[in-house]
């Protein structure tokens, strides 16, 4: 058994098409067939439905998968622990995150950059089921997402900072003048709010369900920088979340209130495949991650805003 067939299999079953598998991995259609026959004939199972076109994998051909993302994961960490006894750490890191948490994302790769300069970032956005999916597939290194929402499967998670809920709204709007909201009167505004697909979504509708209340927002999106530009132009208001606010701020015709503490608090955090903590790269964030007081600056950042004295600085 070669790590090549291994490789094959691992981007047949992702592309679900022996040409584009095949593109994938550089190589002519019948050479990559050819080689997971060949996995087949020394494993003795079928691995492949075969008919006119790919037709998935047979029981067996998916346990060969699971090992194969498991050792194909090892010989990556095994590469990764010699070149770092060799040159120091270096590598691709894949961090899948949540939207809500993609502006912090930021906060960690600059002091894992000064630290491990050859180091390079792979960042996409995902929801939290996508993130999960992709850490137990090993196309991720590491996550970011609530790590004590809804359930993650076994996973290693490392809690960063509790998310806090801002209202973000026009200074015309005589709520603007308030110190303080309840959920109850934010569901009377116009809303932009996140889709309800993403977990941010769903926290938030159990924050205002809390409340006795139910939102019908006028817009809905999957991004943040979406949020801010329709807040914007449409003169709505938003809950935002206050991770957010290091990136973009408040515009300067706006304001930011806090929402009255929910009932409940929400972690967000990094989250690991437990085999993948063995991970060089994992590891050497986790490390920056625990080094930093990413909750505490996170916060101190929030009281820039919502203190009424920082108006004057705000941009």
């Amino acid at each position: 058994m070669l790590l090549r067939q291994l490789e094959y299999l691992c981007a047949l079953a992702r592309e679900r098409h022996f040409g584009r598998a095949a593109e994938v991995c550089h190589v002519s259609q019948p050479a990559l067939s050819a080689a997971i026959r060949k996995l087949e004939a020394e494993l003795d199972v079928q691995i492949v439905r075969r008919g006119q076109k790919f037709g998935g994998l047979t029981p067996e051909g998916q346990q060969v998968l699971s090992w194969a993302h498991r050792i194909l994961a090892d010989e990556e960490a095994l590469r990764q622990q010699l070149s770092g006894m060799r040159d120091g750490l270096s590598g691709t890191l894949r961090i899948g995150a949540i939207p809500t948490a993609l502006t912090v994302a930021s906060l960690l790769a600059r002091p894992l950059h000064e630290q491990h300069p050859q180091v390079w970032l792979s960042l996409e956005s995902l929801t939290s089921r996508q993130i999960v999916h992709r850490l137990s597939e090993f196309e991720l290194d590491v996550g970011m997402t609530y790590v004590d929402g809804e359930p993650l499967g076994s996973v290693h998670t490392v809690p960063l900072y509790v998310e806090r809920y801002l209202l973000l709204t026009p200074r015309e709007n005589e709520i603007s003048k308030r110190p303080v909201v309840s959920w109850a009167e934010a569901a009377e505004l116009p809303l932009c709010l996140f889709s309800p697909v993403m977990q941010n979504r769903r926290i938030l509708d159990r924050n205002f369900a809390d409340a006795g209340v139910a939102v019908h927002p006028v817009v809905e999106t999957d991004t943040v920088s979406a949020v801010y530009a329709h807040v914007r132009s449409m003169r709505l208001s938003s809950v935002i979340a206050h991770a957010w606010l290091h990136l973009f701020g408040v515009p300067e015709d706006m304001r930011v209130i806090p929402i009255e503490q929910p009932r409940h608090e929400y972690h967000v955090g990094l989250v690991l495949a437990g085999r993948r903590s063995e991970s060089l790269l994992a590891n050497a964030l986790l490390g920056v991650a625990r080094e930093m007081d990413l909750a505490g600056e996170l916060d101190r950042i929030m009281r820039q805003w919502v203190n009424p004295a920082a108006d004057g600085q705000e941009k």
